[in-house]
């Protein structure tokens, strides 16, 4: 999908993406677009900046992008959603928006490896795909994403992403982020 040439026209195509494949659930037991509103509840509660917010709720937009299925993982495919997401998100946000989005997965595998434990409390769904992702990093993948400039940034919004997978949660809109999501695009334009 080409660079909307406004930063409201870039809002508006994310909100169109959540409208069209929103409803989607890609093996969780909630939708695309209540995980990505959970996602960033979690990163505004914490007081992040908007960047992080922002990374939060697009995290996993390159789902919404892709065009191997809901059923991917079911069937043995690591659908690169964060690439394709942070490579989508990169041409109108800048990399504190963009990058955290592209690491996530990483965070996930080396969280999985850093922390005991963190591995066997994964959903079902997010432990099916950190297999398909390379697994748990090995100690030299691990020493160099820890020296990666956004390190920080992913492995907290990793860890915004495990929080944000509660049915029925009550939380804010997608309207509620028009304005910042708008800021944002606007400032890296």
């Amino acid at each position: 999908m080409p660079r909307p040439a406004t930063a409201e026209a870039c809002v508006a195509a994310i909100f169109d993406l959540f409208e069209r494949s929103g409803g989607d659930t890609y093996g969780e037991a909630v939708t695309q677009l209540d995980h990505a509103l959970q996602t960033a509840h979690h990163a505004r509660a914490a007081g992040d900046p908007d960047a992080l917010v922002a990374a939060a709720l697009l995290h996993d937009i390159g789902h919404l992008l892709q065009k191997h299925g809901q059923d991917a993982a079911d069937r043995g495919i690591d659908a690169l959603h964060e690439r394709i997401g942070a490579a989508w998100l990169a041409q109108a946000f800048a990399p504190e928006v963009s990058e955290p989005v592209r690491l996530h997965v990483e965070a996930k595998r080396y969280l999985a490896t850093a922390e005991p434990g963190y591995a066997d409390a994964l959903s079902p769904a997010s432990l099916q795909s950190l297999g398909l992702q390379g697994g748990p990093m090995s100690e030299d993948e691990a020493a160099a994403f820890r020296a990666h400039p956004h390190f920080e940034t992913a492995v907290r919004l990793r860890r915004y992403d495990e929080m944000g997978k509660t049915e029925g949660a009550v939380i804010a809109p997608l309207s509620a982020y028009r304005d910042m999501l708008t800021a944002l695009a606007a400032r890296a334009a």
